[in-house]
């Protein structure tokens, strides 16, 4: 039986994987299309709808947490604008490739290896920040959210014009967030993700915003240069709005979820299951594009087992985390007398 054209089985895949990447979404603040794409290649869809249908998806997520980060002022409008247009170059560079790369039947091994070379290389790094959480005695305890990163004050002392000045009271050259927005909107458009794990630390170890700033502005970037990316896959019918709105169904629950927990997890606590979801993600990419090669279904399986099950995990020990703050909550109010006064 078939709706809309799928499965009930893949169906009920989409909308749960869509909530679970929601999760992960309002935790984290990743838009996860970094998940969706390389799911959609191993499912079988053709390298420009993967690409498309995940940048459509960020989009999508994108509008609510923009909205949040509006709220309470975390946006610098100028920065990003900037950064919308020259990210938006570099997403119509980055889908140009895409498609030559797909007329020379080469598209999804590139966007594959890239992917394996990527999502490895961020696994690596939220593993090694565990680790440093671990071995470090309090040490960053007097970091502020407001600090500026040394690297990027040293790229701020470098005053090459034009300069424009940023809403944290830093300037900073045109030309370093032009080459900063540009670089990852190339990436974006390649290999299909919002860009989100990429361009937020850009922003405040490279530009040099406040990290909280840097969250909302690169949100609001995202937003539109999102926006542009769905406009440039979807004029050639490279989004599957039908996938897209099942993704997004479930992700508008999960986000919500999501940012209820950070209230409520230290991220901390997860940030370790999260660089091994990133590491298993690159490994069964890895063993999908092997498939490839072999021709063998059963690393194609256990690829999809890998990539889809570890962003399951991940949102569970979120959720599981969540219930068991809320239990703790619990027991302590009906712990407390009622008559204190």
């Amino acid at each position: 039986m078939e709706i809309l054209g799928l499965s009930l089985a893949l169906l009920a895949l989409f909308v749960s994987f869509g909530f679970m990447v929601g999760v992960l979404f309002g935790f984290f603040g990743m838009g996860g299309s970094f998940l969706v794409t390389p799911t959609l290649l191993i499912l079988g869809y053709p390298a420009s709808v993967a690409i498309g249908s995940g940048l459509a998806f960020y989009f999508g997520t994108s509008v609510i947490a923009v909205m949040k980060h509006y709220d309470v002022g975390q946006v610098d409008y100028r920065l990003g604008a900037v950064l919308f247009v020259v990210l938006s170059i570099g997403i119509e560079l980055g889908s140009r490739l895409v498609f030559a790369l797909e007329a020379l039947g080469i598209a999804n091994l590139i966007t594959g290896v890239a992917y394996v070379l990527l999502l490895g290389g961020i696994g690596a790094l939220f593993l090694r920040r565990a680790y440093n959480l671990e071995t470090e005695d309090g040490d960053d305890e007097d970091i502020s959210d407001e600090d500026i990163p040394a690297v990027a004050q040293r790229i701020q002392s470098y005053t090459v014009p034009p300069m424009i000045d940023l809403s944290s009271g830093g300037r900073a050259s045109v030309w370093t967030i032009t080459g900063t927005g540009g670089g990852v909107g190339l990436v974006s458009g390649l290999i299909g993700v919002g860009g989100g794990f990429m361009r937020m630390p850009a922003i405040y170890y490279v530009i040099g915003t406040p990290l909280t700033a840097a969250v909302g502005t690169s949100l609001f970037a995202g937003l539109f240069s999102g926006a542009f990316g769905t406009f440039t896959y979807g004029r050639t019918g490279s989004v599957d709005l039908v996938v897209v709105s099942l993704l997004l169904v479930g992700s508008a629950l999960g986000a919500r979820i999501g940012s209820a927990a950070t209230t409520m997890v230290e991220e901390d606590d997860v940030i370790v299951y999260f660089g091994l979801m990133m590491v298993f993600a690159s490994v069964g990419i890895a063993l999908s594009e092997l498939a490839n090669w072999l021709g063998t279904d059963a690393l194609d399986t256990l690829s999809v087992l890998l990539l889809v099950g570890s962003s399951f995990f991940v949102a569970s020990m979120i959720l599981y985390k969540v219930v068991q703050a809320v239990s703790t909550d619990g027991s302590t109010a009906r712990a407390t007398p009622d008559g204190d006064d």
